[in-house]
Order: C-alpha cells, then structure tokens, then sequence
C-alpha cells in the first residue's frame, strides 16, 4: 500500500479542503479554497453551491498535482462536510433552485418558534434527539420550498416546486449528499448527516413520516441512507470526468462525527471538542440513544457496514473561531495568530465578558434571538482585553457543554481530545485546560475531521482492516493540563453566567 492513499473531502462552512492519507494517517497532500459568504439579509447566511462543487474539483486536482499523485492511486474517497446546510436541485440538470441555507441562516425562527406553542418541540425531540431549532435542515427544505424561485424550465408539471417534488423532479440534500450526487450521480448520505435534518427518526434509523408531513417534504425528494462506512459503496467517480479515474465513494460523516471518528473516539465514554467557525463538544453513548435533560442534542456518531449505529450527546456551540473572524472584520486584530499575544499581553480582562452569540446561543441556551453582547467595558477598557474575552468566550462555553454532558451521561471527562483551526493557539488551549478543569489532549494531526471521513472510506474498501489499526496511528503532540486556582476560575465562571443572561431574547425584528 505504499503507493495508495485515502482521500478526503472536507467541505467546511467557509471553504473545501482536500487531503490524501497514507496508511499511516499521515497527510500527503492538501490544498484548500474559501468560498463567499452571502448575507441577503440580517440573521440569513447563504452559499452558491455550483461554486462549492466548482471549488471541490479544483482542491481535489490541485492537491494531487502538487503532490505528483495519480487519481488512480486512490483507493477510496470519503466525504465530511458542514451539517445541516440545505440544498434543494433538479434531478435531471443538477441545478440548485437557490443558493444552500447555511445550517446558522435563522430566516425560519418564526415557524420554529411556532412549532414550540404548538407543542411539538418534545415529539419532534423524542424522535430526533434534537431542539426545534432554525439550525436544522427540515425548516429551511420547508422554506426553500415555499420560496425559492421556480426553475425556468420545461416540466410536465410546470413550474410549482411543491409539485415538482412530489414527481420526484427535485432533490433535497445535506452538502455531503450534493457533492456525492456529483461524483456518481447517486443521490446518497449517511445516518450521520440524516440524523441532522430534523426529519429522520435516529431509533427506527429511517426518515420518519410524520416529520415529512408536519415540514411538507416529499419523501420522493429524499437521499437513500447508508452507513458512514459503507462496504456497498456509494458509488464510483466517472472516469470520463474531471479526475479522470474510477475511484470508489465509500463513506461520509459529517464534519463533527468525522472529527469524533479521526480522534478515534470509538468506545462509550470518549470525548472531543473540535473548535472550527463554531465547537462541537461530542461524546460516544455506544448503541444507546441517551436522551438529554441539559440542552444537549442526541445524535448519531457513526455507522459502519453491518454494525448497529452508534450515538452521541452533543454540545453544540454555533460561534467560537467566528468571533476570531470578527475580531479581524473589526480591525482588532490583523489575523488569527495575533489573539495569544494579545490576550497575554494583559493578566485579565478587566471585568470585560464577551458573548458572541451572533447567531444566537445554541447548546445549552437553546436562543435563536440572543445576540452578541460584551459587558463590564469601562474607560479604561483596551483591545488587549476584548480580545482575551473573546478567547475565554470560547472557553466558557465549552464549559456550559461540558457540564451538561457530565449531568447528562454520568461521566467524568479527565481528558478532552481538541481539534479544529484554533487548536494551533497554545494560549487558548491551556486557557481551556484551566476554565474546565481538565487536561486538553491536542493530535499530532490535527485535520480530524477529514481523517474521520477518510478512515470512514478506507475501512469500507479494506485499506485498513480494523479500527484497532487506526488507534495506533493517534499519538498526543501537547497535553495542557490546569494550571490555575480553581476558586479564581469559578468565579470567573459565575460571571460569565451573568453576562450570557443579559445576551438572550435580545432580537425582537423578524430574523
């Protein structure tokens, strides 16, 4: 297998990344490109998809070239993507009806706030394991629907996109599903990224009927779903296409799952948080489905050919590396690297508590109408201390999850494996180390999530044989460790609790 690899596909809410593996896990090639962000209006976040497929291409082929790799040398691709981010195409032409509704777009908060004095949000929990909440992708489907402008184009049942669905004309689809559909032509996801649409039962493992007719989504529009590592495959790359080779699509996760399966969180107990635009704390329930009482979401981790699936409570915490990009869109800071010296450049912040609740709070608040807020800024109040509360913000809510997870499974975290963009910040990592109490376990290789997906994909066509295999291939690059009084953190933490409270039920105007 030394001239073999696994690639991965690691489609992210600001850019695609592709990155080929070796048996070892080790990166041999990698390339990456952003994609434009669209803000039609307050509270509502778009992208093109043609470009992220357009950008996919270009990152797969750029990535190999660079590394004098041949399509063919590929055993196997995998697919991780952003979650919950909603497509809507033509079966035939492949033409998106609108841009994708971005898993943070908040245009539907009414109608989930709706669902909620109706009294549906506990039903819809049971089945899904998730809040009713505009992140998920059954409001925006039902949306994209209802609004979306028609295709100008021949239909034997005209231009009504409701009806075009029900023919079987439109498909719907999660990111993973989008990019599949345009490897192989298969309309396929995995139970991972099923289980984030807000329309798919994670107990019966099947789209559930109910929720397709309280959202109007005809099944007929729906991708077959299949295991996260799948023996079947789901399909082929077509030689004649843009890479130029048959390669076999085998596997997807999504992004946060891919992370929780690169750090080789196999076995009931095992923890990760990936720090990406926004941080997923996730933890392995194994085959039990465990049912949040703390505002976490139940989910499902992953699934490989012929094992029963397996769960996950998850925290997740919409803006964390977000608000670093707003530091920089401010001029606060001229890049990311710079928030360590200026956060250290000070003991404290003064009293000031950030909350970056741009898109509202997610876990465990659960406030599609938070807002960001900063507090206790007085005269004497510099750019070195919002950014270290920005920086703690961070860590802050990764505690809010952390101590909901704990209440929730019964287990104490002794060691929390991190990932994601921010993970690189030494400063922030032993920031975290101190604010939960626990010592951070940082990778050597860090791009978890597009391991995950390539794991995912190597296992289904026998590059690696067992999952023992890759849990030899995880080694430790820094472990951060608590280094601070733990009173001293507390009441920092109390606080912190104060500043989220005057954050909430902030927007009043139609999201």
């Amino acid at each position: 297998m030394t001239d073999t690899y696994v690639g991965s596909i690691d489609q992210g809410t600001t850019g695609t990344r592709f990155i080929a593996f070796d048996h070892s896990g080790q990166i041999v090639a990698n390339a990456y490109k952003k994609h434009e962000q669209i803000y039609p209006n307050p509270g509502w976040v778009e992208h093109d998809p043609i470009e992220i497929w357009d950008n996919t291409t270009h990152v797969v082929t750029r990535a190999l070239d660079n590394a004098g790799i041949d399509p063919s040398q590929l055993a196997a691709l995998g697919i991780t993507n952003q979650r919950e981010t909603t497509v809507v195409w033509d079966r035939d032409s492949g033409r998106p009806v609108h841009n994708a509704l971005v898993w943070q777009d908040r245009r539907t908060t009414d109608r989930v706030e709706a669902l909620t004095r109706a009294g549906k949000a506990e039903e819809i929990r049971e089945k899904t394991g998730l809040e009713v909440d505009a992140y998920f992708s059954a409001t925006k489907t039902e949306w994209l629907l209802d609004n979306a402008e028609p295709l100008k184009m021949r239909s034997a049942r005209g231009n009504d996109l409701r009806e075009r669905a029900e023919a079987g004309e439109l498909l719907m689809g999660t990111i993973d599903a989008w990019l599949v559909y345009n490897l192989t032509g298969n309309h396929v996801t995995d139970v991972t990224n099923a289980s984030r649409t807000m329309l798919y039962n994670i107990h019966d493992v099947e789209w559930d009927d109910d929720l397709l007719a309280e959202f109007d989504v005809p099944a007929e529009m729906l991708p077959d779903v299949r295991p996260s590592s799948d023996e079947s495959l789901y399909g082929h790359t077509d030689p004649d296409g843009f890479l130029g080779a048959e390669v076999p699509v085998a596997g997807a996760l999504g992004d946060q799952q891919a992370a929780l399966f690169g750090q080789t969180c196999f076995d009931e107990g095992d923890a990760k948080n990936t720090y990406g635009t926004g941080s997923f704390y996730l933890m392995n329930t194994g085959t039990d489905a465990v049912e949040s009482e703390h505002g976490l979401l139940t989910t499902i981790g992953f699934q490989l050919s012929g094992d029963p699936v397996q769960y996950a409570l998850e925290g997740s915490i919409f803006i964390t590396g977000a608000a670093i990009e707003w530091l920089e869109g401010v001029d606060l800071i001229n890049n990311a690297a710079q928030t360590a010296e200026l956060a250290r450049s000070v003991d404290s912040t003064d009293g000031v508590y950030l909350v970056p609740a741009f898109t509202g709070l997610g876990a465990p608040h659960w406030d599609g109408r938070a807002r960001g807020t900063i507090v206790g800024m007085t005269r004497g109040t510099e750019k070195e201390h919002i950014v270290r509360a920005t920086l703690e913000s961070i860590a802050y809510q990764t505690r809010d999850v952390a101590e909901a997870m704990e209440a929730d499974s019964g287990i104490e975290t002794t060691s929390l494996r991190v990932d994601g963009g921010a993970v690189k910040n030494n400063f922030l990592c032993q920031l975290q180390a101190d604010i939960l109490g626990t010592s951070i376990a940082r990778p050597v290789v860090d791009e978890t999530t597009a391991l995950g997906s390539a794991y995912a994909a190597g296992l289904a066509v026998g590059y690696w044989d067992t999952v023992d295999e890759l849990r030899d291939n995880w080694q430790v690059d820094r472990e951060f460790t608590p280094e601070r009084d733990e009173e001293e953190v507390d009441r920092g933490y109390s606080r912190w609790a104060d500043a989220v409270e005057r954050s909430l039920d902030w927007a009043q105007e139609e999201p």
